[in-house]
């Protein structure tokens, strides 16, 4: 086990990084410039992820009497942004994901900023340690490197190679899937005792988290009138999150192994929930309309 923690930053940093370089490779500028077109849907996906879900993650805290480490760890996953999975449930739910791409860029852009402002009140909150998130030059630019750089390549490589880029962009995301599933089979089988352990105390606030996020990003949409491929996209990207973005934040950035143990027990129950509320609210799946992948 302790090869595993001295390796589980490293290893880390090359899944954020794959999965990064994956998300640029589909991406363009124009995924930046499309959001120009739809400004509604932008404002309430901007407010409802560094706004609303903080603000219902801090109520989830105090409602379970979720113990301070744990709250912690929650907060940051709150913070990340969506994951890229988000597009892959909003493709088979009949979503925008053409909206989700440029959701998820322009989230991962402000991460930069909201995740440490966010693990900063989180840490002066609930643990009262004095321990930070420092927006110092070093941390600034790791951050950066590992979130912004591969993002960068995989869009050069688009532009440059763009029959390259498509033929790969499928097999990326399939492959850094693959990635997150063996880093959390990885890290459940060794801290197996410590997750079920800690499973009753912040289980349940993981699992009221998920299924809120999915159903305000989605009902919330709906209520100020946007039609549905606009919100399952959004639902989706608020409702799904990055994290192996919160867990090495946990692990390389504070260095506390339990303040990823939320994000670890989230990186498994998201994909059940995110399923079944698709299956539940939004019915069958379905190939996206060809409207919504343009």
């Amino acid at each position: 086990m302790s090869n595993f923690i001295t390796l589980l930053p490293t290893l880390l940093i090359g899944a954020l990084a794959l999965i990064m370089f994956g998300l640029g490779l589909s991406l363009t500028l124009g995924d930046f410039r499309r959001l120009l077109g739809h400004p509604k849907a932008v404002v309430v996906a901007l407010a409802l992820q560094a706004l609303v879900l903080p603000a219902i993650c801090y109520g989830l805290i105090v409602l379970f009497g979720v113990p301070p480490v744990y709250a912690v760890g929650l907060m940051l996953l709150a913070a990340s942004p969506g994951g890229v999975s988000a597009n892959l449930f909003s493709h088979l739910f009949g979503g925008n994901v053409a909206m989700n791409i440029s959701l998820t860029a322009i989230n991962t852009l402000l991460s930069i900023v909201s995740l440490p402002l966010i693990a900063n009140f989180a840490i002066d909150t609930f643990s009262k340690s004095g321990q930070v998130v420092p927006m110092q030059t070093g941390k600034v630019i790791e951050v950066i490197g590992i979130v912004l750089i591969p993002v960068a390549v995989g869009m050069l490589v688009k532009r440059r190679a763009p029959g390259f880029a498509a033929r790969m962009d499928k097999p990326m995301k399939r492959f850094s899937m693959l990635v997150l599933a063996l880093l959390a089979i990885i890290a459940f089988a060794k801290e197996w005792s410590a997750l079920t352990s800690s499973f009753a105390t912040i289980g349940l606030a993981v699992i009221a988290f998920n299924i809120l996020s999915l159903g305000l990003g989605y009902y919330v949409p709906r209520l100020l009138g946007m039609d549905k491929a606009n919100a399952v996209a959004i639902g989706y990207e608020i409702g799904i999150h990055n994290s192996t973005l919160a867990i090495f934040v946990a692990v390389s950035v504070l260095g506390d192994f339990q303040l990823m143990v939320p994000a670890a027990i989230y990186s498994i129950s998201m994909y059940v929930f995110a399923t079944a509320f698709g299956m539940l609210v939004l019915g069958k799946p379905q190939a996206a309309p060809a409207a919504a992948q343009a």
